[in-house]
């Protein structure tokens, strides 16, 4: 997935401090350092889904199950997990680029990895090192080009660095699933190649960065190293969990179309070509990406409804169009309305969740949101390939979305009513 899909600032600094210093400014203008980042993150993102389009060819090379696929795509969220814990929140004090450098870097490994371990236990390996940089990367370079913006643009609205941060991020995995997915169709090599083409994209990346100036305040004193807490005021807690599961139904759309949709696509719809499987991933993270723009104008209450009613829709439909053999369109239709509802429901999580506490402790407060959804990302993804253990893919996916619906409107109504006694 990520991934799947990242659109908020874990932990942000000020601009100016007076017990902190910034690294000189070096290399490009702030202005071109933002387009930088944001292309950056962008390429970074879409290697993360690269694989996606090419689970069915290692399935058929190599008779994997199901199951099998579903572990080498949860490793990847492991690594995420475990990387925002301990280090996806060291940016604040070590500095933007000594985060973002190494965590390029691991995806470059990682690329390298795929091309030369191409064995399950290679790909499980591989994903992982992704996973891990993945989460040093994501918050960090977020605030990276929140800050570049502001720099650039004294005194600007914040939305825009957002706005472009969110679809580098959720666009760059619609990316990445199409380039991989054009490529394994029409070049040799498909199991190299397009691993081969992002490992030089990653390569620039990572040299664009490294000419992109600091932006972090580095405290004076450095403050000694923790893992990344998440506290959430008393208070606040119902409203933060409520949040916290649409977050984890959003997630678990956007793991399903990064693992398992183009086996669906091969397996229950016919259709083998690796560049439609990349297209309908393409089209559900455009979806996500574009929805979080277009429903800026709503309030946040009108925001959870329209996203867990469209998510609970899309799911619905994929249900119907896999079990009735519907075709490749009604599952296309599936997935724009369930990624439009993906992406709308997480933007407003993370809005619910930012209004919850002070801007000192927002970050551990949007910390706890990424780690419930990466943990969505993952259990309901890795439940459907131990389903098919023992009952059809088809069956297993009937049960994953009356789940998912289920969660989705048991979690937004109660979180609707919350906000509208909260705005009383």
């Amino acid at each position: 997935m990520h991934a799947p899909p990242h659109t908020g600032v874990m932990s942000t600094t000020a601009l100016s401090s007076p017990e902190a210093t910034t690294t000189a400014h070096r290399g490009v203008s702030h202005r071109t350092g933002f387009w930088i980042a944001a292309a950056a993150f962008l390429v970074v993102m879409a290697y993360s889904t690269v694989p996606t389009p090419l689970w069915s060819l290692y399935q058929q090379r190599d008779g994997f199950s199901t199951f099998a696929i579903t572990v080498a795509f949860a490793a990847y969220a492991v690594g995420v997990v475990i990387s925002l814990l301990f280090a996806g929140h060291l940016g604040d004090t070590l500095g933007r680029r000594r985060i973002l450098i190494p965590a390029i870097g691991l995806e470059i490994v990682s690329a390298l990895v795929f091309i030369v371990w191409p064995e399950l236990p290679g790909l499980i390996v591989a994903r992982v090192v992704s996973g891990l940089g993945i989460g040093m990367l994501t918050a960090t370079v977020t605030a990276h080009i929140l800050d570049l913006h502001l720099t650039s643009r004294p005194g600007s609205d914040p939305a825009r660095g957002q706005i472009v941060a969110g679809m580098a991020n959720l666009g760059g995995f619609g990316v990445g699933a199409l380039v991989s997915g054009v490529l394994a169709r029409w070049v040799a090599g498909p199991l190299v190649v397009p691993f081969a083409v992002f490992a030089v994209l990653l390569v620039l990346a990572l040299v664009g960065v490294a000419l992109v100036p600091e932006t972090a305040q580095r405290p004076a004193v450095r403050p000694p190293y923790r893992p990344q807490r998440v506290r959430v005021p008393a208070a606040a807690r119902a409203r933060f969990f409520l949040a916290g599961g649409t977050a984890f139904a959003a997630f678990s759309v956007l793991g399903l179309f990064t693992s398992l949709a183009p086996i669906v696509v091969a397996g229950q719809l016919h259709i083998t070509s690796r560049a439609v499987a990349g297209l309908v991933v393409f089209v559900t993270f455009a979806a996500a990406a574009l929805s979080q723009v277009v429903v800026r104008p709503l309030g946040l209450r009108a925001q959870v409804g329209l996203g867990a009613a469209l998510l609970a829709v899309g799911i619905a439909v994929l249900a119907v169009t896999v079990v009735g053999s519907l075709g490749l369109a009604a599952f296309v239709a599936g997935g724009i309305l369930s990624g439009a509802g993906a992406g709308v429901t997480f933007k407003a999580a993370l809005a619910v969740a930012g209004s919850l506490t002070p801007a000192s402790n927002r970050g551990e407060v949007l910390a706890g949101i990424f780690l419930l959804g990466y943990i969505g990302l993952t259990v309901p993804v890795v439940g459907i390939g131990v389903a098919t253990l023992a009952v059809s893919l088809s069956a297993a996916l009937v049960g994953f979305a009356a789940v998912i619906v289920a969660l989705a409107l048991a979690t937004a109504l109660p979180l609707v009513a919350a906000l509208r006694r909260a705005a009383a």
